[in-house]
C-alpha cells in the first residue's frame, strides 16, 4: 500500500489489483502467526494512508478497486485480528467515514458500495464469537451507516424515478443490482434491530400518511410527486423484505425479534389496503405503482417463508400477537386471506403488465405447493 501512493497515473488500478490479490493470501502460506499479523498490519497501515490522502480515489476505476481491497480484510482475517492491530480503531473510523461518503454518493459509487457493506456485515456477524474485553466499536458505528443506506435510497428517488418511465439501470427494474445493494443489509439492520426498526418506522409513517391522503383526493394531483411516493415507499418495502427474510438473533432476544419484525411487517401488511382503493386504484398502468406492487410481492414472499404455516404460526407467537394488536390479524389464515385478496387484485388489474403477473403468479404457486 505504501509504494501504492508513490504511483502515477495509470498505474493506480494494476497497483491496487494486486493489493486486491495480496489482502487473500491464504493463511497457509504463512509459516508463523506474528508474520501473518503483521503483513495484515501492514496492509491496514496501507489503507489507513490511502484513505487519509485520497489519493487516486478520484477516479471510477481505482474507486471501485479500492472499496474491492477493503471488502477482502474479513473475507481472510477473523475480526479478533483486526483488534489486535495497534490503530484499528482509527482505521475503522475511516472505513466508516469513507463508506458514509459513499453512500451520500450513490450515482457514482452504487457499483461500489456492495463491497463495503459486505465488509460491515461480515463484521457484525463475528461479534457474537469475540473473546475478550476489547471493544469492537461497531455499535457506534454501524447504526450510523445502515441509517445512511437507507436514507441514501430515499433521497435517490428524486432524483432518478421522478419522471416514472422504464429505466433497466434503476434497481427496482433490476432484480440482480437490487439483490446486490439489499443482500447485506439485514445483518446491519439487525445488529441493532430496535433503533433500526424505530428509524425505518419513522420514515415509512409519513410517507403511508401521503399515500393514504392521495388516496382520498378526486384526482392524483401531482403525477410525478406521486410517483416518488411510491418509489420511496417501494424501497422501503423491498428493505423490509430484506430484513424479514434472514432471522438473526444478535443483540436481542428471539422474542424481542418478532416485536420488531411485526412492528415492521404492519406497516406493509397495512399498505397492501391502500394500494387498491380511491385514486390508486385507477393507476395499474403507471410504472411506478408497478415497483411499489412488485415490491409488496416480495416483501409477501419473505414474509410468508418466515412467518407463515404451521409450525411458524407456533413458533411466533409474539409475532402474531403483536400484528392482532395493530391489524387485527390474529394468526396465519386470516394473513393468508389478506394475501390470497392481494393476488386476485393483480390478476385482475394487471392484466397488461407481464411483470407484475409473472411475480403475482409465483407467489400463486408458492401457496399452491405449502
Amino acid at each position: 500500500c505504501l509504494s501504492y501512493v508513490s504511483v502515477q497515473g495509470p498505474c493506480f488500478l494494476q497497483a491496487l489489483e494486486c493489493l486486491v490479490r495480496l489482502a487473500s493470501v491464504r493463511r497457509s502460506l504463512f509459516v508463523e502467526d506474528p508474520a501473518r499479523s503483521q503483513f495484515l498490519s501492514h496492509l491496514m497501515s496501507g489503507t489507513r494512508e490511502i484513505l487519509q490522502t485520497g489519493q487516486g480515489l478520484a477516479d471510477h476505476g481505482n474507486y471501485h478497486e479500492f472499496c474491492r481491497l477493503l471488502g477482502r480484510f474479513k473475507v481472510n482475517y477473523q475480526l479478533s485480528e483486526l483488534l489486535n492491530v495497534e490503530f484499528y480503531g482509527e482505521w475503522l473510523g475511516l472505513v466508516a467515514e469513507f463508506t458514509t461518503k459513499s453512500l451520500l454518493s450513490w450515482q457514482w459509487a452504487s457499483n461500489s458500495v456492495y463491497y463495503l457493506l459486505s465488509l460491515w456485515s461480515r463484521l457484525v456477524t463475528s461479534v457474537p464469537y469475540l473473546k475478550g474485553d476489547t471493544p469492537s466499536l461497531l455499535d457506534e458505528t454501524v447504526p450510523k451507516i445502515t441509517e445512511g443506506f437507507i436514507t441514501s435510497r430515499i433521497n435517490s428517488v428524486q432524483a432518478s424515478f421522478a419522471d416514472n418511465s422504464p429505466d433497466p439501470d434503476n434497481p427496482l427494474e433490476n432484480a440482480e443490482s437490487l439483490q446486490d445493494q439489499l443482500e447485506s443489509l439485514p445483518y446491519l439492520c439487525r445488529f441493532k434491530y430496535e433503533s433500526c426498526s424505530l428509524f425505518i418506522i419513522n420514515i415509512m409513517e409519513p410517507l403511508l400518511q401521503a399515500y393514504t391522503a392521495r388516496s382520498r383526493l378526486p384526482a392524483s394531483g401531482d403525477a410525478a410527486e406521486l410517483s416518488v411516493i411510491e418509489g420511496q415507499i417501494a424501497w422501503m418495502v423491498h428493505i423490509i423484505a430484506a430484513i424479514l427474510k434472514i432471522r438473526q438473533t444478535v443483540g436481542c432476544s428471539q422474542d424481542s425479534q418478532e416485536l420488531f419484525d411485526a412492528e415492521l411487517a404492519a406497516r406493509v401488511l397495512q399498505l397492501i389496503n391502500i394500494t387498491d382503493t380511491g385514486v390508486h386504484a385507477q393507476r395499474y398502468q403507471e410504472i411506478s405503482k408497478q415497483r411499489l406492487d412488485r415490491a409488496i410481492l416480495i416483501f409477501v414472499q419473505n414474509f410468508r417463508r418466515s412467518y407463515v404455516g404451521d409450525q411458524a404460526m407456533h413458533a411466533s407467537k409474539q409475532l402474531y400477537a403483536r400484528l392482532s394488536e395493530l391489524l387485527g390479524l390474529t394468526d396465519h389464515l386470516v394473513l393468508l386471506n389478506v394475501i390470497v385478496g392481494k393476488i386476485a387484485t393483480n390478476l385482475k388489474c394487471y392484466a397488461e403488465c407481464e411483470d407484475v403477473i409473472d411475480h403475482t403468479l409465483s407467489l400463486f404457486q408458492e401457496l399452491a405447493s405449502g
